[in-house]
């Protein structure tokens, strides 16, 4: 769990960021190999559907997610703008989340990054705000925590 993350919740959505000590360009190419996810990112496989954008990055994504309680496959739609911003939505809603939407933005600090996720879920089935808030900031905590441990692993 990174220690230096801040959440907030608003409209549906919560927020965290963290300080990552490389260049933006390395943590954004980190976040875009999408077929490196299974060893870092808690996901069972991932598969990229259709073609690539201009810039080589995935458009469509697949996503085997086991997250204990439930598997789901989920479908993202991925926007790029350069090595700054990357948002997703849900492409398709499953049989649990209904649906999704997120971001990473990363503010260059030189040799570091600020790495902002925000991340919105709704599911098909009811959750008390609070059960749904522990959720969303134990997701966005571990995505976070993650990404700053392959960043530091691969340096």
């Amino acid at each position: 769990m990174p220690s230096a993350s801040t959440l907030r919740v608003m409209d549906g959505s919560a927020r965290s960021t963290i300080t990552i000590p490389a260049p933006r360009h390395f943590v954004m190419t980190v976040i875009a190999d999408f077929s490196a996810y299974p060893a870092w990112a808690s996901m069972h496989s991932v598969e990229i559907i259709g073609e690539l954008g201009a810039d080589g990055r995935a458009r469509l994504v697949r996503f085997d997610v086991n997250a204990g309680i439930f598997r789901e496959q989920l479908v993202l739609q991925y926007e790029w703008n350069g090595d700054e911003l990357v948002r997703w939505q849900l492409a398709a809603p499953g049989p649990v989340v209904s649906a999704m939407s997120g971001s990473y933005l990363l503010a260059d600090r030189g040799e570091r990054t600020d790495v902002t996720f925000e991340l919105a879920i709704s599911a098909r089935f009811p959750l008390p705000g609070m059960l749904r808030r522990r959720a969303e900031q134990m997701v966005i905590d571990t995505a976070l925590g993650s990404l700053r441990s392959r960043v530091l692993a691969l340096r």
